[in-house]
């Protein structure tokens, strides 16, 4: 498989592939690598003929409040309510290879193997169908629509239940 643990050697190439992926929804550098140093365990590279193509980044977090983009989390909560999918990016010549798949089965078993009930994510760009066909589904919780709106139009987010036999992909 060519998902990989992430190091801190990595964190050049994941802004390069960020800035190339999400071109409306920039991260500082100091962001994405602060990700990393909070949850090292949580992210991942994607390396194909020694080529990073994709990264994910993971970390513990509350359910229901997804953090506002480009900002510094400071520390993680002490009594998180979810795993937190921040980001799962694959340049184009990485999709429909089934590598997205294989990272989000492994983020789920992460996160079931780290005792979380659940994940949590907020799709964007057309993503939602994908994370539906994981075992995810909307997470309604009004007052958080500035929020989303901020992660682009069409941003929903998202649950995965670790706790239901029926939730798992």
């Amino acid at each position: 498989m060519p998902w990989r643990s992430m190091t801190p050697e990595d964190l050049a190439q994941v802004q390069v592939l960020a800035d190339t992926i999400h071109v409306d929804h920039p991260e500082d550098p100091e962001v994405l690598a602060e990700r990393r140093q909070l949850y090292p365990k949580g992210c991942l590279m994607l390396v194909e003929d020694g080529h990073a193509i994709g990264y994910a980044l993971t970390h513990p977090w509350h359910l229901g409040e997804p953090p506002p983009l480009n900002e510094p989390l400071g520390r993680l909560p002490e009594a998180p309510t979810t795993y937190y999918i921040h980001d799962v990016a694959l340049l184009p010549v990485a999709r429909g290879k089934g590598h997205a798949v294989q990272a989000a089965i492994r983020l789920i078993e992460q996160a079931r193997a780290a005792g979380f009930s659940n994940l949590s994510l907020v799709a964007v760009n057309g993503s939602q169908a994908f994370w539906e066909r994981m075992g995810f589904r909307v997470l309604a919780n009004p007052g958080l629509e500035a929020k989303l709106a901020s992660y682009g139009p069409d941003a929903v987010l998202m649950v995965h239940d670790l706790t239901s036999p029926n939730r798992d992909a």
